[in-house]
């Protein structure tokens, strides 16, 4: 496997779904950083499952534990360990479908490519569960990212065919964390809430979008041509669990315009050379344009239904069906708002550093 991500900020992730604990393991973050275990609690909490019809009723406490790295309420230099302790675990399903991978998840590609050795218990290594270690390097890093004045935001956009109308910055930071949608867009609630209740109704689910936005960050970021900027986010981005599409700006769309429509002329404001639109998504040639860096994360419908579908058995190599019980969010649209925040943090911190723009000791 490979769980490492980052050059000069680089987090190693480890842990399984139903293990005793998942986590990451932070190297690179530069001495005398200022943050405690709640500045990091406050982004977890972000990801935990909210009130409402799409939440699981897997109901972890998800309690950052800081194991090292930090000393006093400051980072000391040393790598970082944070840890999240798996508590609420039923792993009865899971032994009864042992060798009958469920549609949709990783189970048979596991199999095989670990020769059945993998912890196959509510996906082992391959579920989103892990992303709550995700969340946790993200809180560091939007406190390095906040030395040099850069904001990272996420929000919901899309849930199932039910649109999202466009933001500005301010109302995504006013609103999208008030709702359990993590929805900017409130007058989009209801409708999207009763895609999902249809679909919970049906013993299905539903997937969506996610958008990212970063502000405030300088020109230049980005190391052409393997380690481009929106190649390294899309990379992260692509970590987590049930991403199936990354675009940015005005992404696919493009495909479909002539150059006069999709160019973003240069022009001058307020003594800086910006552009008059935005469609690049702040990233030209791989290197950060100085414009708000736009990314849409496109989220598959979970996985785990209750509907009956075809599957197999690998050990008897006959064909059956397979019905997921357990606890399952009908759509976990909401919850990877945190983590696209928290991966381009990551992302961003690590460029940040690569170029010299945060010290190695912050006094």
């Amino acid at each position: 496997m490979s769980n490492s991500i980052g050059k000069f900020f680089t987090v190693t992730s480890f842990g399984e779904s139903h293990g005793r604990c998942i986590g990451v393991i932070i190297d690179g973050c530069p001495a005398g950083l200022a943050i405690t275990e709640d500045d990091i609690q406050r982004e977890l909490d972000g990801r935990r499952p909210g009130i409402g019809v799409a939440a699981t009723s897997r109901t972890e406490e998800d309690r950052v534990e800081i194991l090292s790295g930090i000393y006093g309420s400051t980072t000391t230099g040393a790598p970082i360990c944070l840890l999240v302790w798996n508590k609420d675990v039923d792993s009865s399903q899971y032994e009864k479908l042992r060798f009958l991978p469920r549609p949709g998840h990783a189970d048979y590609t596991a199999f095989v490519k670990y020769g059945g050795f993998n912890d196959f218990r509510g996906g082992g290594r391959f579920s989103g569960r892990i992303t709550a270690g995700f969340v946790t390097a993200g809180a560091v890093a939007k406190k390095l990212l906040d030395i040099i004045s850069v904001e990272v935001l996420a929000h919901t956009v899309q849930i199932g065919g039910i649109k999202a109308q466009p933001k500005t910055f301010e109302e995504i930071r006013k609103n999208a964390r008030e709702n359990p949608l993590r929805c900017a867009d409130l007058g989009a609630l209801d409708e999207m809430t009763e895609v999902i209740e249809k679909a919970k109704e049906e013993g299905d689910s539903v997937g969506g979008i996610v958008e990212g936005v970063a502000q405030g960050v300088p020109v230049g970021l980005g190391e052409p041509v393997f380690d481009t900027l929106d190649g390294e986010l899309a990379k992260a981005l692509f970590s987590i669990p049930a991403v199936k599409g990354v675009e940015f700006g005005a992404g696919f769309s493009l495909a479909a315009k002539r150059g006069s429509e999709s160019n973003d002329p240069f022009t001058i404001r307020n003594g800086k050379v910006v552009t008059m639109t935005n469609n690049a998504g702040g990233i030209l040639g791989g290197i950060s344009s100085g414009m708000p860096i736009v990314v849409r994360v496109a989220i598959k419908p979970t996985a785990s239904i209750a509907k009956s579908q075809p599957t197999v058995n690998i050990k008897t190599i006959k064909s059956t069906t397979i019905e997921v019980k357990g606890r399952h969010d009908i759509c976990i649209v909401p919850r990877a708002v945190a983590v696209v925040e928290s991966m381009m943090a990551v992302v961003l911190s690590d460029f940040a550093l690569r170029a010299g723009l945060l010290p190695r000791v912050i006094k």
